[in-house]
């Protein structure tokens, strides 16, 4: 039992660490290639490790309305994300699959997001309580289709087990319509869960100055960035688990290599439609979120029903 326990918290740590290296190298890849696109040379793909390293060098200034409430969200929203990443294959079962099911999978998630309004609202100036409005309003609208993606893979499998619904779940029944549906849902609405244009409203530095984090400087905003990067690897290597599980069985390191492969494409995917796209208004991003939900609400329908 101890030994099992040990392997189980080595492997968390791994997985930690994993996320932690390569979120800032996704970031320099993302806007490398941004560059390219607009036919710019564009910053060293390890710029985003330099920017890091250099805002937790200055000096820690706190000029929000409540400097403890922003201390707190700004260590939660890392430590949320991390958790995840203690939960979710990274190329390997999921290390600490015993210790939580999909429902505080979901719960964590949200929460991920409930740290940025908390972060706006402790910053108290305009822009920032701008931001977490518009943060709000999104969250409303997007967060129920990764956990309904999620609840489609426990309802085809008859488990809230981590192992489980974590490995191509949508589709395990007969006639999967209802996980088709939901990979549509997911690749549609896998923008607004990065927060990469078009969906950063929240944060749109050419209108709000980055909203709900625009009080944030030095330690506390790369903390912040931080857990930003860390998300597009979280949310891609949970998309790769739940709709594209092909291949992750292999032998190691086959099987790595591949789930990596397929991280990294859907970081590309990320990065062309943000370079091409221009920025949604709230408006019609909760427009086109509402759409999304209406279809996701079906999708339910068909698992709940065997499809």
């Amino acid at each position: 039992m101890n030994g099992n326990l040990l392997l189980m918290i080595l492997g968390g740590l791994a997985n930690v660490a994993l996320v932690l290296l390569v979120a800032p190298f996704c970031e320099g890849l993302l806007r490398k290639v941004t560059a390219r696109i607009q036919s710019r040379q564009g910053p060293p793909i390890w710029q985003p490790y330099y920017d890091l390293l250099k805002l937790l060098g200055k000096e820690d200034l706190e000029s929000g309305e409540s400097p403890l409430m922003q201390r707190f969200a700004v260590y939660l929203s890392l430590a949320t994300v991390l958790t995840v990443a203690c939960l979710i294959p990274m190329g390997f079962a999921a290390p600490m699959n015993q210790a939580g099911d999909a429902v505080l999978l979901i719960y964590l998630l949200t929460l991920a997001g409930v740290c940025t309004l908390l972060a706006g609202l402790a910053a108290g100036s305009t822009y920032s309580l701008l931001g977490i409005s518009r943060e709000m309003m999104a969250m409303i609208a997007l967060e129920p289709l990764f956990a309904i993606a999620i609840v489609i893979g426990a309802v085809h499998t008859g488990s809230f087990r981590l192992d489980t619904v974590l490995n191509g779940s949508v589709y395990a029944a007969g006639v999967p319509w209802s996980g088709i549906l939901m990979l549509a849902v997911m690749l549609l609405s896998f923008q607004a869960f990065v927060q990469r244009v078009p969906f950063d409203i929240a944060e749109a530095e050419t209108e709000i100055m980055e909203g709900a984090l625009m009080e944030y400087s030095g330690p506390k905003l790369a903390l912040f960035k931080y857990a930003q990067m860390a998300k597009l690897v979280i949310y891609s290597a949970l998309f790769v688990t739940l709709f594209v599980p092909w291949g992750n069985g292999l032998t190691f390191p086959l099987g790595w290599l591949l789930f990596w492969a397929k991280v990294f494409g859907l970081v590309l995917l990320v990065t062309l439609v943000a370079a091409t796209h221009a920025r949604y208004r709230i408006d019609q991003a909760l427009r086109y979120f509402a759409g999304l939900l209406a279809v996701a609400v079906g999708a339910l329908i068909l698992a709940s029903h065997g499809y």
